[in-house]
């Protein structure tokens, strides 16, 4: 789907050009059709970045590709300086980020790349559940004049996203009182399951698609923090700087608090195995947060029992 989208969106328009710096994992079919509207620069990602940088600064809009963790930070400086100061419609699309890097090591693990990213003035950042929700955004994100950083996500969906795709707005699945979760990209998928458990447990449980980053949907989140007992995100990415770094920011902006629930990785990089393997032993699966969210649920309750009971005394 992303690879037939990105075909279609190319042949109709002459301004875009694919670009890699020798990863085809999402592109292998497209050089024999765009013929030298497809480049790939070798293991550069630099030097990309930079062709990228000259061919936008041309009238052209360059969609590159790369491992997550190297077009994050071995280009960063170039991404920063060559395409974010200048403002230039490069657009980043970013493969095996976070958790789906799984029998990497840390060199290859791109768990940083969104507090790196949405550091860059005028980056946009923007992080898909699956591929189905992935080419609904796509569009409007290529379309933007600004340049954007994307998480790519291929997996097959489990849910029916809403068409409807509007830059800087989250995407509502579920509303609940007792226990809000908001998750991005890959993780999606545990996160449902996480909010079925909680609501065969009788909690309220809300559930928020958090796919725009960068501008971030404020809105959702202060109504949240206003109507919800507990916050939660959930994130395959460092706590430093990604979604719970946005929500704090976006509270204290709005002179708002909440009882906020990270579940991030915290300081440390993952231990490499299957995928499957790695949720289970970094605590990242439906069953292992729902557990962890119900514990920290029942920690507020008494801290508020007891609160009250001081007044009450």
């Amino acid at each position: 789907m992303y690879e037939e989208l990105l075909k279609n969106t190319a042949l109709a328009d002459e301004r875009f050009i694919v670009m890699t710096a020798e990863n085809r994992a999402l592109v292998r079919n497209l050089p024999t059709i765009l013929g030298n509207r497809f480049i790939d620069t070798g293991i550069t990602e630099q030097t990309m970045i930079g062709a990228a940088a000259g061919l936008a600064l041309r009238g052209r809009t360059p969609v590159v590709h790369a491992l997550a963790a190297f077009l994050s930070m071995r280009a960063f400086e170039f991404i920063r300086t060559d395409v974010g100061i200048g403002n230039l419609p490069v657009k980043l699309s970013s493969f095996i980020p976070g958790f789906l890097s799984d029998g990497n090591g840390p060199t290859h693990q791109a768990i940083e790349d969104i507090s790196i990213m949405r550091g860059i003035p005028n980056m946009q950042v923007f992080a898909a559940t699956d591929e189905q929700d992935l080419v609904t955004m796509l569009p409007k994100i290529w379309d933007s004049s600004h340049p954007s950083y994307v998480r790519i996500c291929t997996k097959p969906s489990v849910y029916q996203h809403d068409s409807y795709f509007e830059i800087g707005k989250a995407e509502i699945i579920s509303e609940g009182t007792d226990v809000t979760i908001l998750v991005y990209g890959f993780m999606f998928e545990q996160a449902m399951i996480t909010a079925e458990i909680l609501r065969k447990q009788g909690k309220s449980v809300g559930l928020i698609n958090m796919r725009s980053l960068k501008p971030v949907d404020e809105q959702a989140i202060i109504r949240v923090a206003l109507r919800c007992e507990l916050m939660v995100t959930i994130e395959d990415h460092f706590q430093t700087g990604g979604l719970y770094s946005i929500v704090a920011e976006t509270l204290l902006k709005n002179r708002l608090t909440a009882n906020v629930l990270p579940i991030a990785l915290e300081e440390r990089w993952f231990k490499p195995a299957r995928l499957q393997e790695v949720l289970e032993y970094e605590g990242f699966t439906g069953m292992k947060m729902a557990k962890k969210i119900s514990s920290y649920f029942e920690e507020i309750m008494v801290d508020d029992l007891n609160d009250n009971k001081l007044i009450l005394e």
